[in-house]
């Protein structure tokens, strides 16, 4: 058996408002998603420096999950604090308090549909 390069290798978060999480993400993590045609619908994609071999995934308009679903990481590229003010000012909440694991450090938020992610920016 050969193991897969990456434990994940596609997400997908459920939005009530495809634009209006698209402001949300876009900044948060000051990055433009992706507009494309996939599956049944229009999705935004989080772009990644190498879109034919990175870990990515998509916004897709469907019912988000509750407070037992799942939780999505995200890398952050300026520094947690200034995007943990992003996270507030764009309507979503802060959920914890920092957090340090050994590759660098993450806290826990809600976007503004209740899916749970968590803001990460490593050392």
């Amino acid at each position: 058996m050969t193991l897969p390069k990456d434990a994940a290798v596609w997400f997908e978060l459920p939005v009530t408002d495809l634009d209006k999480s698209r402001e949300f993400y876009q900044n948060v993590l000051q990055v433009t998603l992706i507009e494309q045609e996939m599956g049944p619908g229009k999705v935004l994609t989080f772009p990644v420096a190498d879109m034919q071999s990175g870990v990515s995934g998509h916004l897709y308009q469907g019912k988000p999950g509750n407070d037992n679903g799942p939780t999505i990481h995200l890398g952050t590229p300026s520094s947690l604090e200034d995007s943990l003010e992003r996270v507030v000012a764009n309507g979503g909440k802060i959920v914890s308090e920092e957090i340090e694991i050994p590759g660098g450090r993450f806290i826990y938020c809600k976007d503004p549909d209740g899916n749970s992610i968590g803001l990460f920016k490593g050392n």
